[in-house]
């Protein structure tokens, strides 16, 4: 059995406020292989690091990510004292040190996020070392429309059997089911088709185990400390 490939969900955002450079390099500190990080197109057109679709959860601001231009969106303060970074400050920060898997959260990030990676691939990036996936099919779909050379993966909270459909018409590396809907059977099933299997979020060490079980390739966790 190979082993499992260990990915920091939004950094380390059981230890450290999530989608931050400080919760990034506390992953990096715990032996991950690969971060998983969420971006958004704000209204002046930078990619940045943020889950939710409102800033209301995990700042003192208010309304859409994509209402605020970057200049504001730097005027706000995350819980922890943090701030909001940018796509590239994260590629920055981790070159040369883990894989990152960037998911494609809000609309019409497809495009910049493209742009982005042929910039760090002209730098010395390979292709290997980065994972674009999303709910948000169209976005997925336009990502391969413009460079087929990124690898993508498909995240399903509803159905395994739909996500290697769609991994099968997108052409992508791999499926990222979420914990709640995996089986055994299913991973064979990914396994079979030619799809790597990266689950989503396993933070409880009875449910690390038994993903390790199941054979998935890699465990997307808050505690990516958890994962040995």
């Amino acid at each position: 059995m190979n082993p499992i490939y260990k990915i920091g969900h939004r950094g380390a955002k059981g230890h450290c406020t999530e989608n931050t450079l400080e919760s990034i390099k506390l992953a990096l500190g715990m032996g991950i292989d690969g971060i998983e990080i969420d971006v958004h197109l704000c209204a002046s057109g930078e990619l940045v690091v943020f889950h939710d679709f409102t800033l209301d959860r995990l700042s003192d601001g208010i309304g859409e990510v994509t209402t605020k231009t970057y200049e504001q969106l730097q005027q706000l303060t995350l819980k922890g004292g943090y701030k909001i970074p940018l796509l590239t400050e994260v590629l920055d920060l981790i070159e040369g040190k883990c894989s990152i898997n960037i998911e494609l959260k809000g609309l019409h990030t497809a495009k910049g996020t493209c742009a982005t990676i042929s910039n760090y691939i002209d730098k010395g990036w390979e292709y290997s070392s980065i994972l674009v996936s999303s709910f948000q099919e169209n976005e997925l779909l336009e990502v391969k429309k413009i460079n087929s050379n990124i690898l993508i993966a498909i995240l399903s909270k509803a159905s395994v059997e739909e996500a290697i459909e769609w991994a099968k018409v997108l052409n992508a590396t791999a499926i990222h089911p979420s914990l709640g809907i995996i089986t055994r059977q299913s991973v064979i099933d990914a396994h079979n088709e030619g799809f790597n299997v990266n689950v989503w979020t396993v933070n409880e060490p009875e449910d690390i185990a038994r993903m390790i079980d199941f054979g998935v390739d890699g465990i997307i966790s808050d505690y990516p400390d958890r994962l040995g």
